[in-house]
């Protein structure tokens, strides 16, 4: 290579590492090929160049195509929603004889507040908080031996979400469209509702890390009713439709004439294809995110309220093709309840028990259950004793729990789940997952498997090492599965 050319690349400070290593060898091209083929033999597709968006095989037929994930962020009660305890009425208000590790300091037995009754033909028992959601429960599996590795909410949100505690991982949905495309190219592949802003972690929640940037989630903030307020810049106002793609073709252009300058950029072409998928949303989105086209009963299946309302246009969106949709209860963390639980869980439950029943229903009538899988749970579940805060804005008040990442409880229904069965469970008192043990590496292969993929094969090149969701962990568990 001339000198000249050489002094050319080096003025390209945006230049990176690998791109110039690309430009200046003949042989070192074949460096990049781990990059477009997997073990599995899967294309890196957003490196080859074809839509990376596009509907791609799995590594064998799945039951499930798609993913309605609802998620009660913060930790809800597992003995007080889908795992009754009777030994917890025993000893409430008396010291168990167990011995409890906790986070912060607890003392004696707490017994659910709230009434327990068995519902559909399998009899599983369902806390009057989710009254409505029982009525599906034969189309349900419980999972009652759920555990974590440990119980803050930061690491066991990146865990549920990411596969991985404490480090920077691409998410599940990320992992999914990656693996799986989308069936509408003119909606984000991955959505991610939540109200008022953030969970906390914020977007690590549904962060694409080191897979493509086209494959992260899309964040709607659903306070909103106005679709200009909902997604933002979504309606021009200004310019024609006609206009817009002129210019979106001057600016691909211009972008590809940056590009071969510079080689593969994943950075480039992943806003490249967010200002593509940003001009094809303006004709459906509007469509899609509006629920007031929906038949006046339909509106009053599902209820009143914004978690009402995000569980409708869920469904809304997985009708029109969008693979995975992640449904957050709010900001923060609601389900946080060390105090006041009694009240704050049956209003928690209250804002969202309708929807999921109608959710449900709305699936089964549809035919679409059949190949859609529906996932409830948070981080991890809460203590069967009680807290006993002694500072902070709940010191004082002894009616909450503290966090139990040693046993909760999750559910699945659709996708090729077997429905109407409790899978697993927690000891007596409801602290430790005991009989089938179900971490949440093993949710994930499941999953994975549900949707018709090997976890270990469903791998990303990446710092010479092939990352899958699961790490090096998981295991399916077969029982889950019709």
């Amino acid at each position: 290579m001339s000198e000249r050319k050489l002094a050319s690349l080096s003025d390209e400070c945006s230049l990176s590492r690998r791109s110039l290593l690309r430009q200046c060898g003949t042989g070192m091209g074949v460096l990049g090929l781990a990059g477009l083929l997997g073990d599995d033999g899967m294309l890196n597709t957003a490196q080859a160049g074809e839509n990376p968006m596009l509907p791609r095989p799995t590594h064998f037929p799945g039951t499930a195509k798609r993913v309605i994930h609802l998620f009660m962020n913060g930790g809800p009660s597992h003995v007080d929603t889908f795992d009754r305890k009777v030994a917890l009425d025993k000893y409430n208000g008396k010291k168990l004889p167990l011995d409890l590790k906790t986070e912060r300091k607890t003392g004696a037995a707490m017994a659910s507040p709230f009434k327990f009754k068995k519902y559909g033909e399998s009899g599983l028992e369902v806390s009057e908080l989710f009254e409505k959601t029982a009525q599906h429960i034969d189309d349900i599996a419980v999972i009652r031996s759920m555990h974590a590795d440990v119980p803050n909410h930061e690491p066991s949100l990146r865990l549920m979400n990411c596969g991985d505690s404490r480090l920077v991982r691409p998410s599940m949905g990320s992992w999914v469209t990656y693996g799986m495309g989308t069936e509408n190219q003119n909606l984000p592949g991955f959505v991610a509702l939540c109200p008022n802003g953030y969970p906390i972690t914020g977007a690590q929640n549904w962060q694409t890390a080191f897979l493509p940037g086209v494959f992260q989630g899309t964040h709607i903030d659903t306070r909103h009713q106005d679709i200009d307020k909902l997604i933002e810049n979504i309606v021009n106002s200004h310019t024609s439709h006609k206009q817009q793609l002129q210019q979106l073709d001057a600016l691909r252009k211009l972008n590809a004439l940056h590009q071969d300058e510079r080689g593969t950029d994943p950075a480039l072409k992943a806003r490249i294809q967010s200002y593509e998928l940003a001009y094809r949303m303006q004709m459906e989105a509007t469509d899609a995110f509006d629920v007031s086209r929906e038949p006046k009963h339909v509106l009053e299946a599902y209820g009143k309220g914004v978690n009402a309302r995000q569980i409708l246009i869920a469904r809304r969106l997985v009708e029109r093709g969008v693979r995975y949709v992640q449904v957050w209860h709010g900001e923060g963390q609601p389900w946080d309840n060390h105090d006041d639980l009694e009240v704050n869980h049956r209003r928690l439950a209250g804002q969202c028990d309708q929807a999921i029943g109608a959710l449900l229903n709305d699936l089964k009538k549809s035919g679409m259950l059949e190949d859609t899988l529906v996932i409830w749970g948070g981080e991890f579940g809460r203590t069967p004793v009680v807290e006993m805060p002694t500072k902070g804005s709940n010191a004082g008040k002894i009616n909450g729990r503290d966090h139990n990442h040693y046993g909760f409880t999750m559910w699945m229904a659709g996708g090729g789940v077997k429905g109407g069965q409790a899978y697993g469970a927690t000891d007596e008192f409801g602290f430790k997952a005991v009989e089938d043990r179900m971490h949440v590496h093993d949710l994930h292969a499941t999953i994975l498997h549900l949707l018709g993929f090997d976890h270990k094969r469903l791998t990303y090149r990446h710092a010479g090492r092939d990352f899958r969701l699961t790490d090096v962990h998981g295991e399916v568990h077969d029982g889950l599965i019709a």
